[in-house]
C-alpha cells in the first residue's frame, strides 16, 4: 500500500499517525545549460548552511571518498559535497589547508608548474556566516582568520575579470569543477558534465552564475555528491573535500 494511502486510512480510523520529518535543505543542486554544455550547479547560504572542509577521518588517514565522508558525518545529512583542492600522491594538500582553525599546510605564493602554479591562484576561506575567495598573495599579506580554508589554482574570476592566461579557443578540455562566491555571500559550486576549457568554465562563473571571484578546484579529480539529484560520483581517492549540510527552509 502506498504511504499516502496508509496515512489516509489512519486518519479515517482516528489513529495517531506520526510522520517522520523530511529535512528540507536551503542548499540545492540543479543541472543547467551554458553555451550548449551541461553543468551541475549547487548553491549554499554561508549564513545558514554548514559549510566545511574535510581531509582525514578519526584514524588520521585521508577519508578519500564521499562514502567515508558521509559515514564520518553521520547522523548529519549532506546536501552536497565535492572535491576541494589539489593534492600530492599521499593525498596531502598542495597548498594552504586549514581545518577547524588549525593550519595543516602553509600557503604557497610562488609561481610553479601545472594549474596550481598558474598565478594568480587563490584561497577559499570559510568563517562564521561568511565565505570568501581571496587571491593567494593578498591572503598571505592580509592573513585573514579562517575556520576552514583550501588553496587551489588558478583563479577563474578575479574581481569580475577572467584570468588573463585563459585562451577562448583553447583545446585543453577536461571535466572541471570549481567554486565561486556572490556579493550576497552565496557559495556557488559547479562541475561540468562534459569536457570544457578554462575560458568557458570561467565565463560560466562570471556571466551565468554571477560570481565576481571564483576558484578552480580540479580538472583530473572532479566529482560531486548530490543526493537530491541521485548523484554519487566515484573514482580515484580524493584529498580535501567540501561538504554542505543545509539549513532548513
Amino acid at each position: 500500500m502506498k504511504r499516502s494511502a496508509v496515512i489516509l486510512k489512519a486518519i479515517k480510523l482516528g489513529l495517531a499517525f506520526i510522520v517522520a520529518p523530511t529535512q528540507l535543505f536551503a542548499a540545492s543542486c540543479d543541472n543547467i545549460d551554458f553555451e550548449g554544455t551541461s553543468f551541475t550547479v549547487c548553491t549554499a547560504n554561508a549564513a545558514s548552511d554548514v559549510i566545511r572542509l574535510h581531509l582525514n577521518g578519526p584514524d588520521g588517514k585521508p577519508l578519500g571518498s564521499f562514502a567515508a565522508l558521509e559515514a564520518n558525518l553521520a547522523p548529519s545529512q549532506i546536501a552536497f559535497a565535492m572535491n576541494a583542492g589539489m593534492y600530492h600522491p599521499d593525498r596531502s594538500p598542495v597548498g594552504l589547508y586549514i581545518e577547524e582553525g588549525e593550519t595543516k599546510r602553509p600557503i604557497v605564493t610562488r609561481e610553479g608548474p601545472g594549474n596550481f602554479g598558474l598565478l594568480p591562484n587563490g584561497v577559499l576561506c570559510l568563517r562564521a556566516g561568511r565565505a570568501e575567495i581571496i587571491e593567494s598573495r593578498h591572503f598571505a599579506d592580509s592573513q585573514p582568520n579562517c575556520d576552514y580554508a583550501t588553496q587551489s589554482g588558478p583563479m577563474l574570476v578575479i574581481a569580475g575579470s577572467l584570468h588573463p592566461r585563459f585562451i577562448p579557443a583553447s583545446q585543453s578540455k577536461h571535466v572541471r569543477n570549481g567554486v565561486g562566491v556572490r556579493d550576497d555571500g552565496t557559495l556557488v559550486a559547479a562541475i561540468s558534465n562534459a569536457a570544457v576549457n578554462f575560458h568557458t568554465f570561467a565565463r560560466l562563473f562570471r556571466d551565468q552564475l554571477e560570481t565576481k571571484n571564483a576558484l578552480f578546484l580540479d580538472g583530473s579529480i572532479s566529482r560531486l555528491y548530490a543526493p537530491e539529484l541521485d548523484r554519487h560520483d566515484i573514482g580515484l581517492p580524493m584529498g580535501p573535500m567540501l561538504s554542505v549540510q543545509g539549513g532548513t527552509d
